[in-house]
């Protein structure tokens, strides 16, 4: 059987003009900017104005991530769907994709299958601009910083401590280290320097974070871009750049409004990665599908231990969230590559691997439980090749955890697939919940480290470098000591090192770095060899992207 791809499912579907999707979920057109026919800035204001009560908040999350893929975006949007064909009014709320990993090696992030965000080809290339919105006002922070020292720095900012990056939307490894500010005193003050990929900017963090504009330019002033000759912070603030990046973050701020390929209203803004800052689509994204759904389906990036976490000790805190239900979304497949199954053996029923698997479905289960206290259920997203006996050890062993399982089938079947889903997920909701986040805020920053890797991680303890123990005493001294914590981690364990899969036990987590993230309010802990600026790989999925004379794009996925 020769299946369609993604764009050609997605080019096949007729959209409905996004006014009618406005109408759909309440919104007057006096709310609502459009960009063409299919796509709309909804103006935040609306969350003032509306007296709609909140909906319910249903976080989509997954196991460990591997190379063959889980689905957790097609999963969340075919939710959205499916709770539409039981007579629900949902709203999805995803992440922006970078440009990065579309034209690099993961494709796309707008869901797969009959389960997708349409128009496709806009919201994975351009789409309203917001994140060339965040990388201007990231430059131009730069731009006013190198400026500012050219000019006499007044401030006394130490060239050899600055931290700030420029920033580019693209995986481009040349860029990670430079040199710049070459060719003579009029060209500048020479120094080291380097770029980030523009989702692991700052600012794209505090857009995510902010409320408002009056938050945003708070949060964007309180920025440290690096520090004096005698170690004191300097921030965005005290060169005057807030005014200025806000001015140029005035629209993207504003969440946008486009549909699924069933017509569900689906917010998509915002995207900061989740192995190096929070991973959710925006504060002001997830309180607006609250406020236009009864139910509202959102996710977070990678693994429960990243994204969810991240979702419930950073974004919930900070906004004062609380989930009603977590799916955490699992396939047979990659519960056997967990188990060590081989790529190549991953299709044949293998009881044995997938047992050697489980752990690592069933720690994160325990995760969302047993620490944040919510409801849960595990929605299996179904493979053709899944047999019945590896579906009933999966639920058996869950049911041992008091939480169901789900079969999901939206990739092929879109909101039909989904039904089963959504009836467990609209029942979680009506239960109650204690819901607890994993760690105090008032705790030292050692302490909230050594919680986070022993709770979630299930580690033995966390080992500061020197380096960090030093950053750590400092951020202590400087005020930053109560923020939480932001996890720099591979997403491929629960460990810090990559190749332990499934739910490794007797290991330690090394914190190489401590870096505050000010205007987001968090700080940062690095582990393992985290980039900031991936690279292309090999063959490089922009190598087979075109547009014909009709302007119609081929090669996305």
């Amino acid at each position: 059987m020769e299946y369609k791809t993604d764009i050609q499912i997605a080019q096949e579907t007729v959209p409905v003009k996004i006014t009618e999707i406005a109408r759909k979920c309440g919104i007057d057109e006096k709310y609502i900017e459009q960009y063409g026919n299919y796509k709309a800035k909804i103006d935040l204001s609306l969350l003032k104005d509306s007296p709609k009560e909140d909906g319910k908040l249903i976080l989509v999350t997954a196991i460990t991530p591997t190379p063959v893929g889980e689905g957790k975006t097609t999963t969340t949007v075919g939710l959205a769907d499916g709770l539409r064909k039981i007579g629900k009014n949902s709203v999805v709320a995803l992440r922006e994709p970078s440009l990065g990993p579309v034209f690099g090696v993961k494709g796309g992030a707008a869901g797969g299958g009959y389960a997708q965000v349409i128009p496709m080809e806009d919201i994975n290339l351009h789409f309203t601009g917001d994140f060339h919105a965040i990388g201007a006002a990231n430059n131009l922070l730069a731009a006013m910083l190198d400026n500012h020292i050219q000019q006499g720095n007044q401030l006394g900012i130490d060239p050899k401590k600055i931290t700030w990056k420029r920033a580019v939307d693209m995986n481009d490894r040349q860029l990670r280290f430079i040199v710049d500010g070459l060719g003579g005193k009029a060209n500048g003050c020479p120094r080291e320097d380097g770029f980030d990929i523009t989702v692991a900017s700052e600012v794209m963090a505090v857009l995510c974070l902010a409320d408002g504009i009056a938050d945003l330019k708070e949060r964007l002033s309180s920025i440290i871009v690096g520090y004096t000759y005698d170690d004191k912070p300097v921030t965005a603030g005290q060169l005057k750049a807030s005014g200025a990046m806000a001015a140029l973050l005035k629209d993207a701020i504003k969440p946008n409004l486009v549909q699924t390929l069933e017509h569900t209203p689906a917010i998509v803004h915002g995207g900061p990665f989740a192995n190096i800052a929070h991973g959710c689509n925006s504060v002001t994204a997830t309180r607006m599908a609250l406020k236009l759904g009864d139910y509202a389906v959102t996710e977070a990036g990678f693994g429960a231990d990243l994204g969810a976490e991240k979702f419930l000790d950073i974004k919930c805190r900070m906004a004062g969230l609380k989930p009603s239900a977590v799916v955490v979304v699992a396939t047979v497949r990659a519960l056997k590559h967990h188990g060590g199954a081989g790529k190549a053996e991953l299709s044949a029923e293998n009881l044995e691997a997938l047992e050697k698997g489980l752990p690592n479905l069933l720690q994160h289960v325990e995760n969302i439980t047993q620490v944040y206290k919510l409801p849960c259920v595990v929605a299996i997203n179904r493979f053709p090749n899944d047999t019945e006996a590896e579906l009933k050890l999966i639920a058996d062993k869950c049911r041992e955890k008091g939480v169901n399982v789900a079969l999901s089938e939206v990739w092929g079947k879109g909101g039909e697939g989904g039904i089963e889903l959504a009836k467990e997920v609209v029942r979680l909701c009506e239960t109650e919940n204690s819901f607890a986040y994993s760690y105090d805020c008032n705790k030292s920053i050692e302490e909230k480290l050594e919680t986070i890797c022993r709770r979630i991680y299930r580690a033995d303890g966390v080992e500061l470098t020197e380096n960090a123990k030093k950053q750590a005493a400092q951020l202590t001294a400087l005020g930053f000591g109560t923020m939480p914590i932001c996890m720099a981690k591979t997403q491929y364990s629960f460990s810090d090192d990559p190749k332990k899969l499934g739910a490794p036990r007797g290991f330690k987590v090394t914190v190489r770095n401590l870096k505050v993230s000010a205007g987001a309010g968090f700080i940062v802990a690095l582990t393992g060899d985290i980039m900031t600026m991936p690279g292309l790989p090999k063959v490089p999925a922009a190598e087979n992207i075109d547009v014909d004379e009709n302007g119609i794009i081929t090669g996305l996925f």
